[in-house]
């Protein structure tokens, strides 16, 4: 089996953008370069829309932007991307599965 063989995945962020001057789009811009950063192929990215928490951890933020990206990447790459994005203080939450 090559190394190279890139997997299918879907990873859904929410975005928390409170405070800062950076836009949704501006930020899932970043996100794809991080996913291009760390060997995989972006498809598409579908935005959400604003969504309010069911279960609200912090009465300041109630709700965030939803985004879903799918990709192609090798293995590794979404752990990698977790951890990247867990670093980024505008992606509140992050969830990637393979598809």
């Amino acid at each position: 089996m090559s190394t190279t063989t890139k997997r299918n995945y879907r990873a859904t962020f929410i975005l928390d953008n409170r405070g800062k001057e950076d836009s949704a789009e501006q930020i899932i811009d970043g996100v794809k370069k991080d996913i291009a950063t760390l060997g995989g192929e972006v498809g598409t990215v579908e935005n959400l829309g604003r969504k309010e928490f069911i279960r609200v951890t912090d009465k300041k933020f109630p709700g965030g932007t939803y985004v879903q990206v799918a990709f192609a990447a090798p293995p590794a790459t979404p752990a990698a991307l977790r951890e990247r994005l867990r670093l980024n203080p505008s992606i509140y939450r992050t969830f990637v599965q393979s598809v």
